[in-house]
């Protein structure tokens, strides 16, 4: 780990960028005053301090991450790291691949069940004077430290069993915790059936049908990307 001295006065804010993101970020960010440091990270898409990450998608990336599950899969590792979590969503769209419903079921879930911050932006240059205002307010107005490696944390084999059953589709720490809690172990749980999934607190028949397709999905290394 990286980190600035704790007494260390900064004139400006210091936002690491992940080394794949767009590098117009670098610009925009320098000419709003801020000390760009582009790395590779091993969650998040911006540090603005030790406790802030920002997730950055694009809204069809965004909508893409709901449907395959890959959002519900990054929150845990996010929030194990980071104690404030922000998901910022840029872009506008009038056409969703995803109902209405499973969209504020999704924003639900981000919110309620991993206490993450949902934003919207318009566009890469309103990101980012989102994610410089951020990192002033930490590190300015707050003195916070800035930690650009994450954390690695030895898990328990119980943290370890709930942190799988998390990157199931729509399943948060709650939920995560009522299946393992039910079944008694991942084995079990990887071999209910949909209806034993539907019973359980806050799965419901919904999740579970989803649930039970992505355990039963056969894999297809094509479209692993």
């Amino acid at each position: 780990m990286q980190l600035f001295p704790v007494h260390e006065v900064r004139e400006r804010p210091l936002v690491a960028v992940d080394h794949r993101e767009s590098i117009e970020f670098d610009r925009i960010l320098t000419e709003l005053g801020a000390e760009v440091k582009r790395c590779q990270l091993l969650v998040g898409d911006f540090l603005c301090s030790a406790n802030l990450a920002v997730e950055r998608k694009t809204r069809a990336d965004f909508e893409q991450s709901i449907i395959d599950g890959r959002l519900f899969s990054q929150l845990p590792h996010l929030i194990e790291n980071y104690s404030r979590v922000v998901i910022v969503v840029e872009g506008t769209s009038d056409e969703s691949r995803i109902s209405r419903s499973a969209l504020l079921g999704a924003y639900g879930s981000i919110i309620s069940d991993y206490g993450v911050s949902l934003m919207f932006t318009r566009d890469l240059s309103a990101t980012a004077e989102l994610v410089f205002n951020f990192a002033k307010h930490e590190q300015i107005a707050k003195r916070t430290q800035m930690r650009i490696y994450a954390r690695k944390k030895a898990l328990t084999p119980s943290a370890s069993a709930r942190a799988i059953a998390e990157s199931l589709p729509m399943i948060g720490p709650k939920s995560a915790k009522n299946l393992l809690l039910h079944f008694g172990s991942l084995d079990a749980l990887f071999r209910a059936s949909e209806k034993d999934l539907s019973v359980v607190s806050g799965i419901g028949p919904k999740r579970a049908k989803i649930i039970r397709a992505i355990l039963s999905y056969l894999y297809q290394s094509d479209s692993d990307v």
